[in-house]
């Protein structure tokens, strides 16, 4: 289990450092119904992110056990390095869209974020977790904990931990803001600016990391 925790870490932050639902995160934080809809963004995000991964984690069982003694399976290796290579590509694409914008305010979506209500709130966060990274990132994280061929409690033990990691960008804003929302405010602005400037580049430097980290994970299986 040790080994598949490994393996997911780097793939955990990649999630948790994702610049959309951290704006959505802030914005909601800023707006005058925060009380009545940041936890349950909270909520819908952390059962979006447990839902999606292990979902991912189920599909990954379909691929053949290897037999005793053996290496891996090489087919774990194969969709990890395809996962990889998508991820890199993804990184690629995402860092020349970032460094040809020059926006210097929120997307139009996101300035509508704060008139939303609990529930809105709540499927706002699990639609979130169905965007192209975060289903990428769940799939990878799905085939690390298949490729240690771990039993049904390590496995929702090694999902916990990723879910944890990953919503814990989220989670710690609203828990802190929530319990001292004066000494946030100031901070949630600096944080939402230097985020229009500067996520997209940062985002996608990490994702192609996580992507080559994946990749190599999943050539080391052959």
């Amino acid at each position: 289990m040790l080994a598949a925790i490994g393996h997911l870490l780097p793939i955990a932050v990649a999630a948790a450092v994702s610049s959309v639902p951290i704006m959505a995160t802030i914005v909601l934080l800023l707006s005058p119904n925060r009380g009545r809809t940041a936890l349950p963004f909270l909520i819908g995000w952390v059962s979006g992110l447990l839902l999606v991964v292990s979902l991912c984690t189920l599909s990954a069982q379909l691929i053949p056990a290897p037999k005793l003694g053996l290496r891996p399976n090489t087919a774990i290796g194969l969709w990890e390095s395809a996962i990889g290579i998508a991820l890199i590509v993804l990184a690629i694409v995402s860092w020349r869209r970032a460094r040809r914008s020059t926006r210097t305010e929120l997307p139009a979506w996101l300035r509508s974020v704060d008139r939303i209500g609990p529930w809105q709130a709540v499927g706002l966060a699990l639609v979130l977790n169905i965007r192209p990274k975060a289903i990428l990132l769940a799939i990878a994280a799905g085939l690390a904990i298949r490729g240690e061929d771990l039993d049904l409690g390590a496995s929702a033990i090694s999902i916990g931990v990723y879910a944890a990691i990953a919503a814990s960008t989220v989670a710690v804003p609203i828990i802190v803001t929530l319990i001292a929302p004066h000494r946030m405010e100031p901070r949630l602005l600096i944080w939402q600016d230097w985020l229009v400037r500067n996520s997209g580049v940062v985002t996608s430097l990490i994702v192609l990391l996580i992507g080559v980290v994946v990749l190599g994970s999943g050539l080391s299986r052959f």
